[in-house]
């Protein structure tokens, strides 16, 4: 094409787009408009694409280069609060994709490795370029940090704490990545620690950062786990389990903590209960994913854990994400050459959505404090 993106001269007369610009109206976002959070087409098989494939026509479209925007993260947080997300109709995949979610154990032992080869085997020059030298691939704490370190240093130490962490204890750490957390609480706190992972790239780099400690990296299954344990903690793994698997993964928790533990979830959620994840996060992101609910959550402890505590900051991770999007863009030159420019785009895209989503207070994260029998006269815990 001639001009960087479609003139509306070519495409006033496009019945999809005028649908596509109506539902637009709505959230005050133009087609080839002026402002960062306007979107500039440059194919017009663009309108059609969207309605026909929803969600994932949109991410795909984008990864294509059919459309961009300066602000992909406002433009989300704008489509979220004018509940745009809810406007177009199911495709009948979609549907048939729920349906199997209902149905079919998605996040099943031989499924569970699915998301460890897709997305954390990436490469670790990838994450080692855009996160904390603690490698936290999660939320931040802002309260009083300025900068990245310590907004994940606030989150390790606030976690630590929380836990009520001793010398001698044994922490069990589901879903430890890279080991960041592990390696904070055997330093600082004088626990022993075993993590699990089913990354193969985050158990190396782990191994390496935790060699001199006493922490254990293991590949394998939470389900295989059978040990007795201080404390557990989970952060960012929940989100992988899946509803056909959430009553197993808190009898899995229950049978490895001692009656006297403690027990601290750290997931994204969803504001509703859902089966299933969205399209186009689901094929690029993270396959067999789901965010659960505090619906989801409270109905598979309840007969196993008193819920002690709930702490919900999921704006801060607003903050996390678009950090990270900084530094990916900044030091993208460093990895070019073994990822091609639409996977740029996918990350680009991915980065700025769950921002987006998380500005609009459409998703949220929380730390759930549990323990077996109830903490007599209570737990107190930092904010």
């Amino acid at each position: 094409m001639s001009s960087p993106c479609v003139e509306d001269i070519t495409i006033q007369n496009n019945p999809w787009y005028r649908i596509i610009s109506e539902l637009l109206q709505k959230a005050d976002i133009e087609i080839n408009g002026s402002r960062p959070f306007d979107i500039e087409v440059h194919n017009p098989q663009f309108f059609k694409r969207v309605l026909q494939q929803g969600s994932l026509g949109l991410g795909e479209s984008y990864m294509d280069g059919w459309w961009s925007c300066q602000r992909l993260d406002i433009f989300f947080q704008r489509i979220l609060r004018a509940g745009l997300d809810k406007s177009i109709p199911n495709r009948f995949k979609d549907l048939l994709r729920i349906a199997g979610a209902r149905l079919f154990n998605r996040q099943s032992k031989r499924r569970s490795w699915m998301v460890g080869k897709k997305h954390y085997d990436l490469g670790n020059d990838l994450f080692n370029l855009i996160l904390d030298p603690y490698m936290q691939y999660s939320c931040g704490y802002w309260k009083e940090a300025e900068t990245l370190e310590q907004a994940q240093q606030a989150k390790l130490k606030m976690i630590c704490e929380k836990l009520q962490l001793k010398p001698g204890m044994k922490l069990l750490d589901i879903g430890c990545g890279w080991g960041g957390l592990s390696a904070y609480a055997a330093q600082n706190y004088g626990v022993s620690v075993q993590g699990v992972t089913i990354s193969k790239e985050q158990q190396k780099l782990a191994q390496q950062r935790c060699g001199e400690l006493d922490v254990e990296i293991l590949l394998q299954d939470y389900r295989d786990l059978h040990n007795q344990y201080d404390r557990i903690v989970s952060v960012g793994m929940f989100e992988h389990v899946g509803p056909k698997n959430y009553q197993t993964y808190f009898n899995v928790v229950s049978r490895n903590l001692k009656p006297n533990g403690l027990f601290l979830l750290h997931t994204i959620g969803s504001k509703q209960t859902m089966d299933n994840v969205d399209p186009w996060i689901n094929k690029y992101i993270f396959p067999n994913g789901c965010l659960p609910s505090i619906a989801n959550i409270a109905q598979t402890s309840e007969r196993l854990f008193v819920m002690e505590d709930l702490h919900n900051f999921g704006a801060d991770y607003d903050r996390t994400l678009m950090i990270w999007y900084k530094r990916f863009m900044q030091g993208w030159n460093q990895i070019a050459d073994r990822y091609d420019e639409r996977f740029k785009r996918m990350f680009c895209y991915y980065l700025n959505a769950c921002a987006g989503a998380f500005r609009a207070r459409d998703i949220q994260l929380w730390q759930i404090m549990f323990s077996p029998k109830g903490v007599e006269g209570g737990l107190r815990v930092p904010r």
